[in-house]
């Protein structure tokens, strides 16, 4: 059975469950949106798909300030 590893990953911060739906809705409509055409603009889901990123690094953070 595979461990879970608890140390912080900047890169790869933990997600709740409706960060993750968010996160797979907006994939999902990039991958529509590619399926388009190369030329198609995804810059908007990137950026909604980064801000969940940062959101979730953020929070990540203060948890981990605060566990100290």
């Amino acid at each position: 059975m595979a461990r879970k590893n608890d140390a912080y990953d900047p890169d790869h911060p933990p997600l709740t469950a409706g960060e993750k739906a968010k996160f797979a809705w907006y994939v999902g409509r990039m991958c529509k949106r590619g399926i388009a055409g190369e030329n198609v603009y995804q810059g908007d889901l990137e950026k909604k798909v980064d801000h969940i990123l940062d959101g979730a690094r953020e929070r990540a953070e203060k948890t981990q300030r605060k566990g100290k």
